[in-house]
């Protein structure tokens, strides 16, 4: 209550909020699978294990009260995609955005068997975005994807990649495409295609192919259906969230992909079978690496992004709180992540996380899914991942590594000491 009573008051009172949450954690420390700069798994990328942290402070300003984080005088457009190209850029090595797209469709086809190409016109392009937090088209005051974080990304594949409006979709198919962002991405880009749950207000209602998923464990009652966007397309964007969740700790690009499954819009309907990790830090099976692995899901996936514009440390509510370490120090982070490799990107926002909010709720051994995918080919829980369930076991996902500490924010490769992640931070 009495955070709640903070949220509601004044910018002060959201900053003694974040204050006071930042020294009832430095006491703690959030418990981990895997040590500081022990890389494990195969990094994957056009420069392998690199992660681009691009920051432009300033860009969330959002200071509470009646009027919506997302409005565009609290969320800064230009800010938006001045991260989007330079994540685009370092992640490829490229020098103009135009060449990383190109860079980045040529590196999936090659590495995947279908030649030295890049998009060609009529390819499908499906993007899973974060709406979590919403009921109906209606704008939601939770946090959800930034809205001018997706129209950077829809404006830089168009004007710049040179990909088709009517090739693009953006998706959301367990829950829904509220209208602010509907509205200011539809408005330039009409010929976008936008899929939720239950379609209808210029929205594409969602359908589902069902038994494509066939977990490597007993999951029970929990849903096998993929949204048919995924199924249908050639490529495939994950654009997660920076933000903490009560069960998993974190919610990522991993956990991004439940959003796909044909589960009900009503949280409290669903199963989340072998979401959690063990309490103890014991190794197990985790559902996440089935998503990861899939050829529909991160099988097809040529980018992973995580908007970091409003962190937040619990999964709903309002953004909160703002946040203390460097180089934040009392701000919202303003962040966008990106990566070629899916695990290694996770990984640095799980750093993020668990350093910011040590005490958030079951964040303790909030990486053992990252461990399992970057050693999928024989994980310490023994599972045969093999979600395709076509005998094929699933190899290396990726690079798991934690950095050196949360000041200096080094990996492997970065101190010129292994072959794991390799952070680049790009501040504007």
């Amino acid at each position: 209550m009495i955070i709640r009573n903070l949220l509601i008051g004044t910018a002060i009172s959201i900053m003694s909020c974040g204050m006071a949450l930042q020294a009832q954690s430095q006491n703690k420390k959030a418990e981990q699978c895997l040590a500081p700069n022990s890389p494990v798994g195969e990094a994957r990328g056009i420069i392998p294990g690199r992660v681009v942290w691009s920051h432009a402070p300033g860009t969330a300003s959002w200071k509470g009260g009646s009027d919506m984080w997302f409005d565009d005088k609290n969320t800064n457009q230009e800010s938006c995609d001045w991260m989007m190209a330079e994540t685009l850029m370092g992640i490829t090595g490229e020098r103009t955005v135009k060449d990383s797209w190109n860079a980045i469709f040529t590196h999936y086809n090659r590495t995947h068997g279908h030649g030295d190409v890049g998009y060609e016109p009529g390819q499908k392009i499906a993007v899973k975005i974060n709406n979590n937090n919403t009921a109906s088209h209606q704008d939601s005051r939770e946090i959800n994807a930034t809205p001018q974080m997706v129209l950077a990304l829809i404006r830089s594949m168009v004007d710049e990649g040179c990909i088709r409006q009517e090739d693009i979709t953006i998706a959301e198919p367990s829950r829904f495409i509220t209208d602010y962002l509907y509205k200011k991405c539809h408005n330039l880009y009409p010929n976008v295609n936008y899929v939720d749950n239950q379609g209808g207000d210029g929205r594409i209602k969602v359908e589902f192919v069902p038994g494509a998923m066939k977990y490597s464990a007993d999951n029970g009652n929990l849903a096998t259906g993929i949204a048919k966007p995924f199924v249908d397309a050639d490529y495939v964007i994950n654009m997660a969230l920076l933000k903490g969740h009560v069960g998993q700790g974190v919610t990522l690009c991993g956990k991004n992909w439940y959003g796909c499954m044909s589960i009900d819009p009503d949280w409290r309907k669903n199963f989340h079978n072998n979401f959690d990790q063990d309490r103890s830090g014991k190794p197990k099976y985790l559902t996440f690496v089935d998503f990861m692995g899939h050829k529909d899901l991160g099988a097809k996936t040529v980018l992973w992004l995580i908007d970091g514009v409003y962190g937040c440390k619990n999964v709903g509510g309002e953004p909160m709180p703002q946040w203390n370490m460097t180089p934040f120090n009392g701000a919202w982070p303003s962040s966008l992540l990106g990566s070629l490799d899916p695990v290694a990107v996770d990984m640095v926002a799980n750093d993020l996380l668990i350093n910011e909010f040590p005490d958030a709720p079951e964040v303790d051994y909030s990486d053992m899914y990252l461990m399992e995918a970057a050693q999928a080919g024989n994980p310490p829980s023994g599972t045969v991942y093999d979600p395709d369930g076509d005998g094929t076991p699933l190899k290396s996902l990726g690079v798991a590594e934690h950095w050196n500490n949360a000041k200096d924010k080094k990996y492997s490769r970065n101190l010129g000491t292994g072959k794991g992640i390799e952070l680049v931070y790009r501040k504007r």
